[in-house]
């Protein structure tokens, strides 16, 4: 896959191509993979992460190694709240631990906007993090085949 490769499906999405795009999105975080991901958005691709600003794909590539050297063992859910045209929302949980061992329960939702080949041009997140226990984990890596569609708690 190259850096302008099309990713169907394509807007304007119906219910079952927001779908797709919000699990294809799961998937692909859950990889880790800083190059991999930012396949994803468009070589301009405009983001807010928390409060950090970033533009174009080296800049979410950097963001994103750095993000995953902190949050490690990280495991994240996606959720499709709403859709229209070509914008889709989503609310999102992901669990990971720092580097001293504490883990978090991250909550949070993302507007997203595509272009017409399917790459995202515009993602904004906000996020609140929950120290949590180990024992309170329920986030243990990629969602299994059976969860895919499962609508992830609310706490």
């Amino acid at each position: 896959m190259t850096a302008t490769t099309p990713r169907p499906p394509f807007p304007p999405f119906d219910e079952a191509g927001a779908r797709q795009k919000v699990q294809a999105a799961e998937d692909a975080w859950n990889t880790r993979d800083p190059e991999r991901v930012a396949l994803a958005y468009t070589e301009d691709s405009v983001w807010r992460n928390r409060d950090v600003f970033l533009t174009g794909r080296a800049e979410i590539v950097a963001f994103l190694r750095d993000k995953w050297a902190r949050e490690q063992d990280y495991a994240l859910r996606k959720e499709l709240w709403s859709y229209a045209g070509d914008r889709i929302a989503v609310r999102f949980q992901y669990e990971s631990r720092d580097t001293s061992g504490q883990w978090w329960r991250s909550h949070g939702n993302e507007l997203w906007e595509f272009d017409a080949s399917g790459l995202m041009r515009r993602r904004e997140a906000g996020i609140h993090d929950v120290r949590i226990e180990p024992a309170q984990r329920r986030i243990f890596g990629a969602r299994p085949e059976g969860e895919r569609g499962l609508p992830i708690p609310f706490q």
